[in-house]
């Protein structure tokens, strides 16, 4: 028996209609949108113009024309960070930037090369024990020359969900940039009750799609501060050597990863049938059940208990969490993370840095009350041994 628990990389298994959708794809079409006027090219462009529609159906977006499909949700943090700074550096303005210790590096790295243009971020520091950032403290941090407020949603490392709607009334008319890797799919988002300007987020995790597939939503008149980082062929305006500012072509040059966006229609279709309050409260009830049945005692899961977090736990080991982790996957056919999880500063925040990081175990909407009891009873037959 395996039991895949690394939902937080990435989802196993997918809907049935994923791969359904991208063989079919693959089989019956095959062209690229927008460079043809023939009915498989037109078929393709159908596709697109679905998976943006059902991506702001989701999370309440006004605008299709302002979901810009994506690399993964990496390469969206990329076009909203530095597509910002680079925007107002060119207008020779200083730029500041804000975000916490529980941000990933796909936003602490984009941070750290930008230094070298002389701009500044702040990182706010979480509460130790939950990973709780206070709104008031990101308030804090806001100076004149903040251009964009970054916040990761829910950590990858301990499932704390951060309170965004109240940091996103806060940063008032600053930018408010949301990284939704851990909860697009998983948690209900509004982005215009939220006051999101940016949504960035991957369709291979929550959203259950291929890897390879993410997008980066828009608040209309947004693109005006954010520069495009690529240019080419957009199939519109070919008469120009310049790139077209019309949305989404500004932000999307190259042909698109279709067989992906395949997929990932036929899983937000999937996502929209359970319909999203439902998969929430599934997981959540998922997230109660593992915490009563793990031996507090014991086991430390890092990060807040029942309330304000997502489907991600990880537990402080005493040994190396990689030999623990290991010992999962070989003796018990658990699949679960070791390490640091691309996030140096949310382990800095709950002091798991200098033993190597945690194990994480992270759920998925397939995961049934059986499955969890399984993985909870393990880590208690361990946790004498190994478990803090």
């Amino acid at each position: 028996m395996q039991l895949y628990f690394d939902n937080a990389a990435t989802s196993y298994p997918k809907p049935d209609s994923v791969v359904a959708a991208m063989a079919s794809y693959q089989t019956e079409c095959g062209a690229s949108p927008g460079r043809g006027a023939y009915n498989s090219a037109k078929h393709a462009t159908s596709i697109l113009d679905s998976c943006r529609q059902l991506l702001c159906d989701l999370v309440c977006a006004p605008s299709v024309d302002h979901c810009i499909l994506t690399l993964n949700c990496t390469d969206a943090l990329n076009l909203a960070i530095i597509g910002v700074a680079k925007h107002f550096v060119s207008k020779g303005e200083d730029v500041h930037i804000v975000t916490t210790a529980m941000d990933h590096n796909s936003v602490l790295r984009p941070l750290h090369e930008l230094e070298s243009m002389g701009v500044r971020h702040t990182i706010v520091p979480a509460d130790p024990k939950t990973g709780i950032v206070s709104p008031a403290a990101i308030q804090q941090a806001i100076t004149d020359t903040t251009r964009l407020v970054v916040v990761a949603h829910g950590s990858n490392v301990t499932g704390t969900i951060q309170d965004i709607e109240t940091i996103g009334a806060v940063c008032g008319d600053i930018p408010f940039l949301v990284d939704a890797a851990q909860t697009m799919g998983h948690y209900p988002i509004h982005v215009e009750r939220m006051n999101i300007a940016m949504l960035a987020f991957p369709g291979h995790k929550g959203l259950l799609g291929p890897l390879g597939t993410g997008g980066l939503i828009l608040r209309p008149g947004i693109e005006h501060i954010v520069s495009p980082l690529r240019t080419g062929g957009t199939g519109s305006m070919s008469e120009y050597p310049v790139q077209p500012s019309t949305m989404p072509d500004k932000y999307e040059p190259g042909s698109h990863n279709m067989p992906g966006i395949a997929g990932l229609v036929a899983s937000l279709e999937w996502i929209t049938e359970e319909g999203i309050q439902n998969l929430h409260a599934r997981e959540q009830a998922l997230c109660s059940a593992f915490i009563d049945l793990v031996d507090t005692e014991h086991a430390t899961i890092a990060g807040p208990k029942k309330e304000h977090r997502c489907g991600v736990f990880s537990l402080r080991f005493e040994n190396d969490p990689l030999e623990v982790a290991e010992q999962l996957a070989e003796e018990f056919g658990i699949q679960a993370r070791a390490g640091l999880h691309c996030a140096p500063f949310a382990h800095d925040t709950i002091d798991t840095s200098q033993f190597g990081g945690t194990v994480r175990v992270s759920f998925g909407p397939f995961h049934k009350i059986e499955d969890i009891t399984y993985l909870a009873n393990t880590l208690n037959t361990l946790s004498a041994k190994v478990l803090t």
